[in-house]
């Protein structure tokens, strides 16, 4: 069964419509069906106002798809009121990116589409229009009942960054980390690259949460109190290392040794990958019931409209996410086919069962 892998809109004030736009026509040779969720009537006007030589359908559901050419980008259309004003920050248009990320969403839960390729939303914006999320994150964890775990990726560098904690001010980290958050976390990271990534036995690298991992609790006591004796006791299950301090496990690229690494923090993490994959790094959802990926950058209201963003994120995240895909129907299957084998095919969507 071809994958069906569908492309969340995100804000049209933003960079999100034209990377999707720049992407298809280097993404449509893919062993996918893709298929955008969003405004059709604001796709045509990135599409023209932007000059970009992309075909776009209008379809009212996934049925349809069949029916659409491989060189089509097929939008499944959400009527709304939204009108692009680039790089402005406006609670319709905030609306309008989550209600295509809930109709995406809703799809996949249904079982009519395996994955989702988020375009970068603005989360003012859609504090403005009233969606009580910090962002997709959250959303997807909430409308999918799950426990769910960032993890940033760049395959070409074979970099693997998960957050313990995400979207928390830095004056309630500590607060956030617990002996059984950290174990949730441990877990679902583990799990993941065993099913997701074909890892058989994940090595993983905990850093600490203080300068210098502490210094043995000279800054600082996390480290002693509850980061030390957790993953003891975790280290009975899983193979993990570290306590590593951050500067220094970035820097003497010590990444390179473990197939994943977790950070406790946002910043911790997210600064050192995407000084080291900016451009090519895709940020994964761990633990919903389907994939989720999207580009590692936000919604660049700098740039907007200017026709000067670079897709290539958002390419990744497409390529990886129909490997995410893949990888779970091999496990479903007891397969050991190579994960990285050839994601294209040369042939039209029309001619591919279902």
């Amino acid at each position: 069964m071809t994958p069906t892998i569908l492309l969340t809109q995100g804000d049209i004030n933003g960079i999100g419509t034209e990377i999707m736009l720049k992407s298809f026509p280097k993404l449509c040779s893919l062993k996918a069906r893709l298929c955008a969720v969003g405004s059709f009537r604001e796709f045509e006007f990135h599409r023209k106002h932007l000059n970009l030589p992309v075909s776009l359908q209008r379809i009212e559901s996934l049925a349809e798809l069949q029916q659409v050419a491989s060189s089509t980008l097929p939008v499944l259309d959400i009527s709304h009121k939204a009108r692009t004003h680039f790089g402005k920050v406006r609670a319709d248009t905030g609306d309008l990116a989550m209600k295509a990320i809930e109709q995406a969403a809703n799809l996949c839960l249904d079982a009519q589409a395996d994955a989702i390729v988020t375009a970068p939303i603005h989360k003012e914006a859609i504090a403005k229009a009233g969606w009580k999320f910090e962002g997709h994150t959250d959303f997807l964890a909430y409308r999918s009942n799950k426990k769910v775990q960032m993890m940033l990726v760049d395959e070409r560098a074979k970099l693997r960054v998960a957050l313990a904690t995400v979207h928390v001010p830095l004056a309630k980290v500590s607060e956030r980390l617990t002996p059984q958050g950290i174990a949730e976390k441990v877990q679902l990271l583990n799990d993941a690259l065993k099913r997701e990534f074909g890892i058989a036995t994940p090595r993983i690298a905990v850093l600490g949460l203080n300068p210098h991992a502490s210094d043995g609790g000279i800054i600082g006591n996390e480290e002693e109190t509850m980061l030390k004796p957790t993953l003891k006791n975790l280290k009975r299950k899983f193979h993990l290392d570290g306590i590593f301090a951050a500067d220094g496990f970035f820097g003497a690229k010590m990444y390179r040794n473990y197939d994943a690494v977790l950070a406790m923090y946002h910043d911790q993490g997210l600064i050192p990958f995407k000084m080291l994959a900016f451009e090519t790094g895709v940020n994964v959802t761990l633990g919903l019931p389907f994939v989720r990926t999207s580009p590692d950058h936000g919604t660049a209201f700098d740039i907007a409209g200017k026709g000067i963003a670079n897709e290539a994120s958002f390419i990744s995240a497409t390529k990886l996410a129909l490997k995410l895909v893949q990888a779970r129907r091999q496990s479903l299957n007891g397969s050991n086919t190579d994960l990285t084998s050839a994601l294209y095919v040369v042939r039209p969507l029309s001619t591919q069962n279902n």
